[in-house]
């Protein structure tokens, strides 16, 4: 499972190359002027169900997202957590028990503040799920 997380996160390593020339925020939308996401890098944890694996919510809520926000600082705008709901389709499984994100100001002070806390973050891990996440750094666009 060790070897698995290193290559996860080697993965979101090699996404952030891809997103190397950030846009600066704007913070103002033009249709109804209020206050928008543009221009921030999203990075979503997505964590796939699986017969026999486990999410605790609560723990997830409560501990692990605060001390990963915690870590990020300033540059943090928001985070949000989503707990998967089956979607009614019969015989058919949700995709992902649980998706958190954070969004961001600048992708190379969250790569900064993410590094020296990198085995912190992965030991944490085994307090609430034996799920191996899915990373997708991003840039919001709307």
């Amino acid at each position: 499972m060790k070897s698995k997380l290193i290559l996860l996160f080697s993965l979101l390593t090699i996404c952030t190359v891809a997103f190397s020339q950030e846009k600066k925020s704007d913070k103002i939308s033009k249709h109804n002027m209020s206050v928008t996401d543009k221009g921030l890098i999203k990075v979503t944890i997505m964590y796939p169900y699986s017969e026999g694996k486990t999410f605790n919510m609560e723990y997830y809520e409560t501990k692990h997202m605060p001390m990963v926000a915690g870590y990020l600082g300033a540059n943090l705008v928001k985070y949000t957590i989503e707990k998967g709901v089956p979607n009614g389709i019969p015989n058919q499984p949700l995709p992902y028990m649980a998706i958190g994100a954070f969004y961001v100001k600048s992708l190379s002070e969250y790569q900064a503040a993410i590094a020296p806390n990198l085995d912190a973050i992965r030991a944490d891990f085994a307090n609430y799920t034996n799920v191996i996440p899915v990373l997708m750094v991003s840039e919001v666009v709307q």
